[in-house]
């Protein structure tokens, strides 16, 4: 479930606190009894179901982690109808699930952690909630800590009523075909400070602070280039014209001939636009026409590519973009790859 305005409204019904966590999930924060939890799912889960028309599992626990596993545990066994309550299972059965389901199960754990847990002796889940949370810690980090205190049943994850906020942006990706001169770095830097441009606008944001880099790839011993600079901006801004120039003051760090394999920006400094208003002697003229808004609204609204200033508008892409050709449909989360029936 993609979760706008509308499903935030329907979900918001049930809880003052809501977290949205990412396009298709959300954590709620409910008391009650285990009953009085599951009628309340079910509840919920009608309700998104009737309005949307989507269908939704629901996962109730103690803790973020724990509720994590119970929503994957109510989608692959049917006898739950969708809602399952962790604590309402009886603990020799939890046990005998988590003693089945990898490490990797768990929210947070990818593949490279799990094989230093297997190093370790954690190959399931059940290995990990008996571990030490201190000695995980030690080897690993405190995040890490949190996740097996979770296990455990401490909630350690608090609510987070708002994930706009950062600390910073970061526009980066590996090209397709490596980038030899300034001036294709330069059209990079075009492209990735219009796109730090919208998402600041988005947000609501402005930074004051730019990272431009580029580097040559780790698997060509021949070409070794890791160039970067730290650019402070005047003011704090979201325009596009201000922050794609503080990314050319990388390009006399390019080497010529040089074959790059990867360049971007970071925008950091992050504060809330309006917050302190520049004097007249500074004032930016881009700013005050909301340039970063409408290449925002346009791109939201016909997509990527379908603006941008300079060679950042180049209407086709650059050759350099990195190649999507495999990558899987995206069903759930964009309208426009939904797959079609008709009916004969």
């Amino acid at each position: 479930m993609a979760f706008g305005d509308f499903e935030v409204k329907i979900t918001g019904r049930y809880s003052a606190w809501l977290e949205v966590y990412s396009i298709d999930e959300a954590f709620l924060g409910v008391k009650g009894t285990p009953d009085q939890l599951l009628k309340l799912g079910r509840t919920m889960k009608a309700a998104v179901r009737r309005n949307l028309g989507v269908p939704v599992c629901v996962g109730i626990a103690p803790t973020k982690t724990l509720a994590k596993l119970a929503n994957k545990w109510a989608k692959n066994n049917k006898a739950f109808g969708g809602v399952r309550h962790w604590d309402s299972v009886p603990a020799a059965e939890r046990e005998a699930l988590l003693g089945r389901l990898s490490v990797e199960e768990v929210w947070g754990i990818a593949g490279r952690l799990t094989r230093r847990l297997n190093v370790m002796g954690i190959f399931t889940i059940a290995d990990l909630v008996r571990a030490d949370p201190v000695a995980i810690r030690d080897k690993f980090s405190v995040v890490m800590m949190r996740t097996v205190l979770e296990l455990q049943g401490t909630p350690c994850i608090p609510m987070e009523e708002e994930r706009i906020g950062r600390d910073q942006l970061i526009f980066s990706r590996s090209f397709a075909k490596p980038i030899t001169t300034a001036a294709g770095i330069r059209q990079v830097m075009r492209v990735y400070g219009q796109q730090a441009s919208a998402r600041l606008a988005k947000h609501g944001l402005q930074a004051k602070v730019l990272t431009a880099f580029a580097g040559t790839s780790h698997f060509n011993p021949n070409d070794t280039s890791y160039p970067s600079v730290c650019v402070p901006l005047p003011m704090p801004t979201a325009d596009p014209v201000i922050l794609t120039k503080a990314g050319h003051a990388l390009l006399p760090r390019i080497v010529e001939g040089v074959r790059y394999a990867r360049a971007g920006i970071m925008v950091t400094d992050l504060r809330p636009s309006g917050n302190q208003a520049p004097l007249s002697l500074f004032e930016n003229p881009h700013e005050e026409r909301h340039i970063g808004t409408l290449l925002e609204d346009v791109t939201r609204r016909y997509g990527r590519g379908s603006i941008g200033l300079g060679h950042g508008g180049i209407r086709g892409g650059p050759d350099w973009t990195m190649k999507r050709d495999m990558l899987s449909p995206r069903y759930t989360t964009h309208w426009d790859e939904l797959p079609l029936v008709r009916a004969a």
